[in-house]
């Protein structure tokens, strides 16, 4: 048991947002994926609802994806600011990637609030980055601003929310310490 301590220790406190310009041209395997979201599965989930719910852009279908982001900057952009460079860096992010999640809950609110159906995508999610950074894949959850057009583009069901995108593809990037301030800090101890 103590090995397994250890283990886990490593993984969580090694994990790190790496980002797609450190992303090298080497496909992740379809079953890697498979057992990142088949530990997803697993997250606490109040009531058992398991809100959590993906939709995986790999290989040509990351095209379909960058274009969303493209085709929103060129129909938000006035004319006077437009810039081709910008359009074609809108997508570059998800071309960049092997691998992308769309990261989605769906709302049971006649059984829980939103933010504990949220707070349960996001414990999957953890379970997602941990997982990669075990088989040394770099990931990072984002969320930009056009979450909601992004579930509109998705056709998203009613019932259902996108919380962001989950970039993956293995990576270059130099180890790099984590940057927390002491766990005594933050916590107090009641008497």
């Amino acid at each position: 048991m103590e090995q397994s301590v250890e283990t886990i220790n490593s993984i969580i406190r090694s994990r790190r947002s790496i980002f797609p310009p450190s992303y090298i041209q080497k496909e992740i395997p379809n079953e890697v994926i498979s057992n990142i979201l088949g530990n997803a599965n697993y997250a606490p989930s109040h009531k058992l609802t398991e809100p959590w719910r993906f939709i995986v852009f790999k290989g040509e279908s990351l095209k379909h994806l960058a274009g969303f982001f493209s085709e929103r900057y060129r129909t938000t952009t006035p004319p006077e600011s437009y810039s081709q460079a910008r359009y074609d860096a809108a997508g570059e992010k998800v071309l960049k990637s092997n691998c992308v999640i769309i990261i989605n809950v769906e709302l049971h609110p006649d059984k829980l609030p939103e933010w504990e159906e949220t707070a349960s995508v996001a414990c999957a999610v953890q379970n997602m980055w941990l997982t990669a950074t075990a088989y040394g894949i770099g990931s990072y959850w984002s969320s930009p601003g056009v979450l909601k057009e992004l579930g509109t583009f998705l056709e998203l069901d009613e019932s259902q929310k996108c919380l962001g995108l989950f970039f993956m593809g293995y990576h270059d990037a130099p180890e790099a310490p984590a940057r927390r301030t002491p766990i005594e800090n933050k916590v107090t101890w009641a008497e």
